[in-house]
């Protein structure tokens, strides 16, 4: 009891330390979506204003590796001598969709021009791995709350321990659940409907943050999903595998792996190429060199593609290429991998930048880039230890999903849809943008491919 006890005073501590005072007023003269090959510069000029009047309302282009995108929205502030106006007048204007049940939230001023008050509703405690993976996510929230007062959007943070036993309807009865403006959690299915009603009835933004096997989704305007489950993102592999290599011949190669859980995501590619037209090869580990051979085109690039993602039978399938190679030079082979293949790097890293290799997955950190360096040292200088070692880490999670949902808030209000470019965020680690799944809630399109080039780099390519 005293070490729960404990652990409820430091989320307070937390908490408090994320409380800031009332927001300051964006000043800037429009919103401008970017249009293909604009630069920077470009947009500067036709806009009257320097690059660093640019900059400066739009801090995200200070931070390393920062491009701008096409469909991306910056803020074009207004030339120095003209006079201000506030981030209400600015504001797009959008069609307003109009929420189910009854909103009695407490009369207050736009988000836009206020803090944003936040909920946080998921098990934070220490007694299970999902206690500790959501305190890590919680404190990731609570350093993107910190960075983000940087650009004058304060927050309201407010947390509850809702563990997988609570009766998360009691929890809904504190008068402080209803005035929030976003709600993170929660982490259990049966616990969804009860908030997503809720949410409903006080118009609230809830973001479902992991896996969650609800229907909720599909009726529910104010929620929004970040986790895809494992058809769509098998679809959503699919599609890009045939953008990315439509041009390469597939080689499909059996590993005899009966406990594997990959034939879903090879059934789809199957179908998409035959509907395609495009003619692939199959082959086994187990067959000789001379008939695993047979299956590579000689005169294109080869996608080769596991049905396995286990690292034994993919070091077997390392040592059959490796083999190829030696004996036939002028193969040209690139290999399409699955997430699990991030594990993998310490032993096969050398044979991923060797066979070019394309790993998809919804969340990768380069451990070398300095913004994942920069947040390594920033957790532990606030919470006096290292991220726990999971590979995806979760505190780096949680400052995506909060820096993403917050700036969007504080730019459009009950407008944001979180759409791809809106919050003119880059992730860290754990890219989102959603998409309306008719006239239910927003699910995460995001994923990515990370490719280990053939000269020792690594890339993450988006979409």
């Amino acid at each position: 009891m005293k070490r729960i006890m404990r652990y409820f005073l430091l989320l307070t501590v937390l908490a408090m330390m994320a409380e800031t005072v009332l927001a300051q007023v964006q000043k800037y003269k429009e919103l401008h979506q970017v249009k293909r090959k604009e630069t920077i510069f470009g947009i500067a000029r036709e806009n009257g204003i320097t690059i660093e009047e640019l900059v400066k309302a739009n801090p995200e282009m200070n931070t390393p590796g920062y491009e701008l995108k096409k469909g991306d929205y910056i803020r074009i502030p207004y030339p120095s001598g003209e006079e201000p106006q506030t981030a209400t007048s600015a504001a797009p204007q959008q069609p307003q969709m109009p929420t189910k049940g009854t909103a009695d939230k407490p009369a207050g001023k736009d988000m836009r021009q206020r803090e944003i008050r936040l909920g946080i509703m998921l098990p934070l405690h220490n007694n299970d791995g999902d206690g500790k993976r959501m305190l890590e996510y919680y404190r990731g929230v609570l350093m993107a709350c910190d960075s983000l007062k940087m650009q004058g959007i304060s927050t309201d943070v407010r947390a509850w321990n809702v563990a997988e036993d609570a009766d998360i309807n009691k929890i809904l009865k504190d008068p402080n659940a209803a005035d929030r403006d976003l709600i993170i959690g929660p982490l259990y299915t049966k616990q969804v409907k009860a908030l997503g009603d809720f949410a409903l009835a006080h118009d609230i933004r809830v973001l479902i943050p992991f896996s969650i096997n609800s229907q909720e989704i599909y009726n529910n305007y104010n929620l929004f999903q970040a986790y895809q489950n494992g058809n769509q993102l098998n679809e959503a592999y699919v599609q890009r595998f045939m953008q990315r290599f439509k041009d390469c011949h597939p080689v499909l190669i059996d590993c005899n792996d009966s406990t594997s859980t990959k034939g879903g995501f090879t059934t789809v590619l199957r179908r998409r190429l035959e509907q395609e037209g495009i003619a692939y090869s199959i082959t086994n580990l187990k067959s000789s060199e001379a008939m695993f051979k047979k299956a590579f085109a000689m005169n294109q690039r080869n996608i080769v593609i596991l049905n396995t993602s286990r690292s034994t039978e993919l070091n077997v399938a390392f040592a059959k290429l490796n083999g190829m190679l030696t004996t036939t030079p002028g193969i040209l082979v690139t290999m399409f991998g699955y997430t699990e293949w991030l594990m993998y790097t310490r032993s096969h890293l050398d044979n991923f930048y060797k066979f070019d290799v394309y790993i998809p997955s919804t969340y990768y950190m380069n451990p070398l880039s300095p913004r994942a360096e920069r947040i390594r040292q920033k957790y532990r200088w606030n919470f006096h230890q290292d991220m726990q070692s999971y590979h995806q880490r979760f505190a780096v999670t949680g400052f995506d999903h909060a820096f993403f949902m917050l700036k969007g808030l504080h730019l459009y209000g009950t407008h944001f849809t979180g759409a791809s470019g809106m919050a003119g965020y880059t992730a860290i680690q754990t890219p989102l943008h959603f998409e309306r799944i008719g006239n239910g809630g927003l699910q995460n399109r995001a994923v990515l491919f990370v490719h280990y080039t053939p000269d020792n780099k690594v890339e993450t390519i988006n979409f």
